[in-house]
């Protein structure tokens, strides 16, 4: 690997300054707020959140919490308490065709890594206290990652696939003399090269994508001996593998395979879904991507013609494919593919995300579950993140109402906590 990617903290280190948490108390108390239950049962209201240090230690009625005389209080009265949002199709270093692919043409490293950690900090202003990153460049994801957990800079919980791991022709195939890897040997070694990097998921490209000019979008472009080469290696290092695909075909073989996430699903049939369920893959809708309410977003970035044509031939689809997998139940994870702080339809791109999954078919309830506890059970964190519980992380939001009755709650955050640290607090504003 370049040396220069282990650097790359070193640039981040710069924002410790200027990008501090609001509060950071040893034992904080979250009062007088309506605790939302995931499980579908009564809310908690005027509740008691004790946090000490970064982990929840008590939740419950005011009368039946004790709260230390030292302890920081947080008046979240009015408001409902819920899970830090998490986020797992997201590209803090995006560039997408068109006007921003030519500004960024010449991106540095250190460009890139500064720009990567801007963005994270306005994901956690967004709610958003844990993403996932399918493939990003340079690994400056992992070092951002590291820098985070370090105290060098602010943003969420970073889970990593490296850098996507391309085929030659496919979607998101390297350019100018950068390798990409055909075959299974070629594959294999590949996955294994990012998992010593330092990733915890590994991206494969099983069909074409919208972003690439060429390569069908329901077109199986990589090999069934392919597909289960790198999730037979993967699996083997403890590590999760995530499938771009608009392909039945294809998504049916990585489903044989073991896949763990499929991403996108733009053209996904009923039998394929079904398929899903049964052996319990989850899938990463990111259907903001393709809707009419996000069409101002790709012409404000001088997305091309091509481009546009692409996205809204395949967006009729991918509603239905995603209406169809709410049906049939298949496990739904929230992602966006762009970045969750996104101005999209008057909020951001993770509050949009969810209220499309109402618009398909989803309760409010199911749709916040997606973005909490689903996502969680997805990177395999359920005992540390995605609910409100005690001995889990107190990464807490506040919205102004109810969430499980309307879902565009969301797009009212209120307070943001990221293990015990307050970086957003407009309470009683």
């Amino acid at each position: 690997m370049n040396k220069k990617h282990y650097q790359l903290p070193l640039i981040f280190s710069i924002l410790l300054n200027l990008f501090v948490p609001l509060a950071s108390a040893e034992t904080t108390a979250i009062v007088g707020g309506t605790v939302v239950d995931l499980e579908g049962k009564s809310p908690i209201s005027d509740a008691v959140i004790l946090v000490e240090g970064d982990k929840i230690t008590a939740i419950g009625k005011a009368d039946d919490v004790n709260i230390p005389a030292n302890a920081e209080r947080i008046d979240a009265s009015g408001n409902w308490l819920i899970p830090g949002l998490m986020n797992m199709h997201v590209h803090l270093g995006l560039i997408l065709p068109g006007k921003m692919k030519a500004q960024l043409a010449n991106e540095s490293e250190a460009a890139l890594a500064l720009r990567m950690a801007d963005a994270a900090r306005n994901v956690l202003q967004a709610g958003v206290t844990t993403i996932r990153l399918p493939g990003d460049t340079a690994h400056a994801d992992i070092a951002l990652d590291r820098a985070i957990k370090k105290g060098q800079a602010i943003g969420p919980r970073i889970y990593s696939a490296g850098e996507a791991v391309t085929i030659t022709g496919g979607h998101g195939s390297k350019k100018n003399g950068k390798a990409n890897f055909d075959g299974p040997y070629e594959l294999v070694k590949e996955a294994r090269s990012q998992i010593m990097a330092g990733a915890k998921w590994v991206k494969i490209l099983i069909s074409g994508g919208i972003a690439t000019d060429g390569g069908g979008l329901a077109a199986a472009l990589m090999t069934p001996e392919e597909i289960n080469a790198v999730v037979d290696a993967a699996h083997r290092f403890g590590a999760k593998v995530a499938a771009h695909s608009g392909s039945s075909v294809a998504t049916s073989i990585a489903v044989d395979a073991g896949i763990d996430s499929i991403e996108h699903g733009y053209f996904l049939d009923e039998k394929t879904l079904r398929k899903m369920k049964k052996h319990g893959t989850y899938l990463v809708p990111t259907i903001v991507v393709s809707q009419p309410a996000t069409e101002p977003f790709f012409k404000k970035i001088g997305s091309p013609a091509w481009y546009l044509k692409r996205r809204n031939e395949a967006g009729k689809a991918h509603f239905q494919a995603l209406k169809t997998a709410i049906k049939v139940g298949v496990n739904i994870a929230l992602g966006t593919d762009q970045l969750p702080h996104e101005p999209n339809d008057g909020t951001t791109a993770t509050a949009r995300e969810a209220q499309y999954y109402v618009e398909a078919g989803m309760t409010p309830l199911q749709a916040l579950r997606s973005a909490t506890i689903e996502t969680a059970k997805l990177l395999g964190a359920e005992d540390q993140i995605g609910s409100l519980e005690v001995g889990k992380f107190a990464d807490i939001v506040a919205v102004d109402m109810d969430p499980t009755e309307d879902i565009k709650a969301l797009r009212n955050i209120q307070l943001v906590m990221k293990g015990g640290a307050v970086y957003r607090n407009k309470l009683g504003q």
